[in-house]
């Protein structure tokens, strides 16, 4: 009895075996694109969280870049606009930068993790490629920034009301209307990218060394916020001319060198005219990239 009932339990085990692998097989696959996909989806949220609670701020900024105006006057211009068109234009940033941080920061750890598998080079010079590449990517999404451009500038206030009509209104000039500007963001997303990812790491092991979570999380604030504003007050001037430019309705094309030399010729050719509005821009990218790097961080171990 004993030996048929042994032989009998192997033979249903037999037959369940294949089952639970096959099982496991299928859930495995699951597990691991979720974890492909973790960041993402921390990039994605981090952006969102940063832009519905420093939007405001960035507008101000915005009105001083356009207009080389004091802070004071920028924060009056919107008071004149009223309370219900300080949120106009949200929604081309909370679409740009949802997608863009999720791609920098998951594009940046998938193209360093293939590169490192497959191209003998130093450890720095491929994360460095895989910065670059990541922000080059996040320029496809021009057309997002540059209608927000328009969205915020008060010229343009009776042409059009929403991201709808300011799309339907670059239409009409061409493909190439939406992408004005190009130059100056892909030169700003790759440097930026590739000073953000290279810096992040060395300035956190310099920070106290955390024992909890709150610590933690006070630290990647801390990491993310000196970076962001350090990184925001370097590549101003070139925000500068990339709003300028992206300021304007059809008409000619004009180069990054031309635009920069007409703002210098309006700003009395002083370089301290050129920042105005980077003391608020060092204060916004200090709280901006604070709650984007400590989101992300805080995501990534929750996820």
């Amino acid at each position: 009895r004993k030996i048929l009932s042994n032989m009998m339990d192997s033979e249903a085990h037999e037959k369940r075996s294949p089952i639970l692998t096959s099982s496991k097989q299928d859930i495995s696959p699951h597990i691991t694109n979720v974890g492909e996909m973790k960041h993402y989806l921390c990039g994605c949220c981090a952006a969102f969280n940063n832009v519905a609670i420093t939007f405001p701020i960035q507008k101000v900024l915005f009105r001083q870049q356009l207009y080389g105006i004091k802070t004071r006057d920028a924060i009056l211009q919107l008071r004149r606009d009223g309370f219900r068109n300080l949120y106009r234009g949200i929604l081309p940033p909370l679409m740009q930068k949802t997608t863009t941080l999720a791609l920098m920061f998951g594009l940046y750890e998938d193209l360093s993790c293939l590169l490192h598998k497959h191209v003998s080079a130093p450890e720095f010079a491929t994360c460095g490629v895989a910065a670059v590449l990541a922000g080059t990517t996040e320029a496809i999404f021009t057309p997002l920034e540059r209608v927000q451009t328009l969205l915020q500038d008060h010229k343009h206030h009776d042409k059009f009301t929403n991201t709808y009509q300011a799309f339907k209104a670059l239409k009409c000039h061409g493909i190439g209307e939406y992408y004005r500007g190009l130059v100056p963001i892909l030169f700003r997303n790759g440097l930026s990218n590739v000073l953000f990812f290279g810096l992040r790491g060395p300035i956190k092991e310099h920070l106290p060394t955390a024992t909890t979570h709150s610590a933690h999380l006070v630290n990647d604030f801390i990491c993310g916020g000196l970076l962001g504003a350090m990184l925001g007050f370097l590549f101003f001037p070139i925000n500068v001319v990339k709003t300028r430019i992206q300021s304007q309705i059809g008409g000619e094309f004009q180069s990054f060198p031309k635009v920069f030399q007409k703002i210098w010729l309006e700003r009395d050719r002083k370089l301290i005219n050129l920042f105005r509005g980077a003391h608020l821009n060092y204060h916004r990218s200090l709280i901006s990239w604070g709650i984007i790097n400590a989101t992300y961080e805080f995501l990534l171990k929750v996820i």
